[in-house]
């Protein structure tokens, strides 16, 4: 059932039969199992599996229908002539996204791998102690938009997409460039993971300044720092949501963070101003809250 949920199928039925891309999943879990995988993990991994390559096939369909064939229709080709084009097309790009989806995909592996061996390197030097981590907890980062709705309702949702994408563009270098990585994208906003409190201060403070330079409605951002839980491609737990409010409460241009940021990235090139305790929405008591500004 979770395989064919993975490749994109209706649920089956009794009378059924297997199909043949559900079958080149089966010798990867048949493996897992022997090495003692958990069942409950090998459900989520396809399931992202599933989720993601969707989204790319979706996205894929999206522009061959836009770049391709409206665009032949457009240049006074009649529907067979167009269904032939797109055909021949089809047929020299096909191989082509396989081996760039690959290299992609290879590149983003070894990217995430080399990360978890340091990480490991890390441990064994500190049992040894030849090393001593810095515990510093995790940061959650939430990138908004300001006034993104009242765009949609006055330009519509075309322009409103081609915002998200211009946004995504300019965010993802910045978070990347400090170590962040983007989770999820939300319309007019992102959620990012940093493993350094700091790192995400800075990136943030630089993800405003560069939405504002490219004639973007301004950025708010808020973040805190704490344990997560990871799954599935997704980060969860109380960090999460505390960010996500902060985030809600930040003003245009602002970047505003809790205490556990500022302490975690105390000696940073940055100033922070306590705006006093401050009561969020759906969370119980106050919050210490500071706006985070570079140094003039």
């Amino acid at each position: 059932m979770v395989v064919r949920e993975a490749v994109g199928f209706a649920e089956p039925r009794p009378e059924d039969t297997v199909h043949h891309n559900e079958l080149s999943v089966v010798p990867l879990i048949q493996l897992q199992l022997a090495k003692g995988f958990r069942p409950v993990v090998i459900e989520r991994w396809l399931r992202v599996y599933g989720d993601s390559l969707r989204r790319i096939a979706e996205t894929e369909a999206a522009w061959w229908n836009s770049e391709v064939e409206m665009a032949l229709l457009a240049s006074g080709m009649t529907e067979g002539e167009m269904l032939q084009a797109q055909a021949d097309l089809g047929s020299q790009m096909t191989p082509l996204i396989d081996q760039a989806l690959l290299a992609i995909y290879h590149g983003q592996q070894e990217h995430t791998w080399s990360q978890v061996f340091v990480e490991h390197v890390e441990g064994a030097m500190e049992a040894t102690g030849l090393y001593r981590r810095l515990d510093r907890p995790p940061a959650m980062c939430f990138l908004d938009l300001t006034g993104y709705t009242r765009l949609t309702e006055e330009r519509g949702d075309e322009a409103a997409a081609d915002l998200a994408a211009q946004l995504a563009t300019l965010v993802r270098r910045s978070s990347q460039e400090h170590g962040g990585t983007p989770v999820k994208w939300l319309g007019d906003g992102v959620m990012f993971y940093f493993r350094e409190p700091a790192a995400a201060v800075l990136a943030a403070l630089e993800m405003v300044q560069v939405v504002g330079r490219h004639g973007l409605p301004p950025a708010h951002v808020g973040i805190h720092a704490g344990p997560v839980v990871f799954q599935e491609g997704d980060y969860f737990g109380r960090t999460v949501n505390l960010a996500a409010r902060i985030g809600e409460y930040a003003r245009p241009g602002e970047v505003l963070v809790s205490q556990e940021v500022v302490d975690a990235a105390d000696g940073g090139p940055v100033s922070f101003t306590e705006i006093g305790p401050v009561e969020l929405k759906g969370v119980p008591g106050t919050l210490r809250l500071h706006i985070a500004r570079r140094p003039a």
